[in-house]
């Protein structure tokens, strides 16, 4: 699985508007502040933050005093929202669903080993929200998986 940059920037801001939210729900964070204390290309965070507002993730307040804020709660914004509403699918194949994907010969069994794949990502990043992550305390299963021998460990393909 790639994590695109997209989401990876995507995630430090919301984190960033997360902690703002934990102290004070309608305090807003400028574009700027948020590039400048997570280090994200100004106009590549405008940008994303763009689609975060479309996809109905955060606000955004105009005017002297604007900015961004959640559009809820961290806890009810998983990890999956995100990356949907900034990599589309959680699972594509060449662009396409899993389960639109038709194969031939030995390799039409191959739409299970995709669908199986989806099913995977979904019990991590849906199971994951923006509170998760801020305080550090994950579901038992996350933490089982993140424990397990070698999950820390690069594999290389050799």
């Amino acid at each position: 699985m790639n994590i695109s940059a997209a989401t990876d920037y995507g995630m430090q801001a919301l984190l960033h508007l997360a902690a703002a939210y934990e102290s004070d729900e309608d305090l807003l964070s400028t574009t700027e502040e948020i590039s400048s204390k997570e280090g994200i290309p100004n106009k590549y965070l405008e940008s994303i933050l763009r689609s975060l507002r479309q996809g109905g993730i955060i606000e955004s307040h105009r005017g002297a005093s604007g900015g961004y804020k959640l559009a809820r709660p961290p806890k009810e914004i998983s990890v999956a929202d995100v990356m949907r509403v900034l990599d589309g699918p959680l699972a594509a194949v060449r662009g396409e669903r899993p389960e639109d994907i038709k194969y031939k010969g030995s390799a039409r069994s191959l739409p299970d080993v995709w669908i199986a794949t989806r099913v995977a990502l979904r019990e991590v990043l849906e199971e994951v929200s923006l509170a998760h992550i801020i305080s550090g305390n994950f579901p038992a299963k996350i933490n089982k998986l993140s424990s397990q021998p070698g999950a820390w460990e690069r594999r290389s393909t050799r």
